[in-house]
């Protein structure tokens, strides 16, 4: 098939072919994509484009934002197979075979997994991680109180998970910014998905 997305969508998920060279994506009906149920897009969002070497995702200087594997990206990403994708509140997928996804040596070194993690770990994450979806500019994880509040227990509680969870994901720094380290490692490494973070909000 070549490459393609697979867009998650309010009745399910759904396969976009990417053909051509280029596929803009937004709001606004004059898209190759058009999502017209998510008001977080701007009208004209973010393109993709093919180069020889692979497939290339470009923001287009949209409001809220698209993020690669929990990173906000200000310039054009290289894409590989398995990428997450926010555009929006919308979760993407690419999909590629091994002659499309061809981005050098790094696409034969397996995924690093995600650790083992405790259901209230996780719980932590998705709380340190879910304030990213709530502002327009890429924001502090949620602070150690924000995260008390949302799980109902105390802030030592959440401390002592934030300390096991640093340790399980070799974050061993001890400046403040260990907490967005923390939070990008969790969705790059599958710990959580960007739809975890919104799954409740939806409809």
């Amino acid at each position: 098939m070549g490459a393609y997305l697979e867009v998650r969508t309010l009745s399910g998920p759904r396969l976009v072919v990417m053909e051509g060279e280029r596929l803009s994506v937004g709001k606004h009906e004059s898209n190759d994509l058009t999502l017209p149920w998510d008001a977080s897009l701007s009208r004209l969002h973010a393109v993709f484009e093919r180069y020889p070497a692979g497939w290339c995702v470009r923001d287009l200087d949209s409001r809220n934002g698209t993020w690669v594997n929990g990173e906000r990206i200000l310039r054009e990403r290289p894409l590989r197979h398995g990428d997450r994708i926010l555009l929006g509140r919308t979760q993407v997928v690419f999909r590629a075979d091994e002659a499309t996804a061809r981005w050098g040596p790094t696409e034969t070194q397996p995924a690093e997994r995600a650790p083992e993690l405790t259901r209230r770990e996780r719980d932590v994450l998705v709380a340190l991680c879910r304030r990213a979806l709530n502002e327009d500019v890429f924001p502090e994880p949620a602070s150690n109180r924000e995260i008390a509040e949302a799980l109902v227990v105390s802030e030592a509680a959440v401390r002592q998970h934030l300390l096991r969870l640093y340790d399980k994901f070799g974050i061993h720094e001890g400046s403040e910014r260990r907490r967005v380290r923390l939070a990008n490692e969790a969705i790059r490494r599958g710990a959580i998905s960007m739809g975890d973070l919104w799954v409740e909000d939806g409809p």
